[in-house]
């Protein structure tokens, strides 16, 4: 199987305008995700609607595609910069642009999703460190997931799942392995074309998660699990914690 991994790229965040230029250390955001995809993969491509981060890429050696304004989400970005790139490969693996951390043994973790061949789309959970406490758990931005014996995703929600009946909610981080959901997806490339043409469904409008669509028509989402943690970086509050990360990494 060939891969390539897309990295959409916008400027105009709401929450943080600008956010793939913005310096954290020495390099941008950005370049730092590109670096350690391709720590794991040789073929890397960001799909930007701005002409500064598309420049920019290509100034630190990096490959990048210019793709529409108009897309909804990152998935369907994903899709333009595959085709307009040539459609030659099997599985798109979508990378978050605000991920400067990914770790590239989570790339070969989501790549070997796609040996069943029963795998459409392919994503990644961390277990909840059970001395972690409930508030965090129940934090709804972060999504839980659970998934059967064959690691097929059961569900998502921005709820806790499951609820465990009869036991004090302070306990139960401590008494069920929960596991949370890293946002990197992968699909076949005729899998991506045809999610990119589904109607929002009402379980994703509810809570908020295109991933819920997918599941809803139907889909196979194979489960990979990883040890690695990450900061997403979606405020100017994050990009603080990613320097103090970096700076212990250092």
């Amino acid at each position: 199987m060939k891969f390539i991994a897309i990295i959409p790229a916008r400027y105009g965040s709401s929450r943080f305008p600008g956010k793939p230029l913005a310096m954290l250390g020495d390099k941008t955001v950005i370049q730092r995700v590109y670096e350690q995809v391709s720590n794991a993969l040789d073929n890397v491509l960001v799909a930007t609607d701005d002409e500064r981060i598309f420049n920019h890429v290509l100034s630190f050696g990096g490959k990048a595609i210019m793709t529409g304004t108009h897309h909804r989400s990152g998935t369907d970005r994903c899709w333009e910069a595959y085709k307009k790139n040539g459609e030659n490969e099997d599985i798109i693996i979508n990378v978050q642009g605000d991920e400067p951390f990914i770790h590239p043994e989570q790339i070969e973790t989501i790549k070997k999703c796609f040996e069943d061949e029963t795998t459409d789309i392919a994503t990644l959970v961390k277990p909840f460190d059970q001395q972690r406490i409930y508030t965090e758990l129940e934090n709804p931005n972060t999504a839980k997931v659970v998934f059967d014996s064959n690691m097929n995703a059961l569900l998502f929600s921005r709820s806790i799942i499951p609820h465990i009946r009869g036991v004090d909610k302070a306990q139960w981080p401590s008494k069920h392995q929960y596991y949370t959901h890293l946002g990197m997806y992968a699909y076949r490339s005729a899998v991506l074309k045809q999610i990119t043409k589904m109607e929002p469904s009402a379980l994703e409008i509810a809570e908020s998660l295109e991933q819920l669509r997918w599941l809803e028509n139907g889909l196979k989402i194979k489960v990979g699990i990883t040890q690695h943690s990450s900061i997403g970086i979606d405020s100017l509050h994050d990009l603080e914690r990613a320097e103090q990360f970096l700076k212990k990494q250092s």
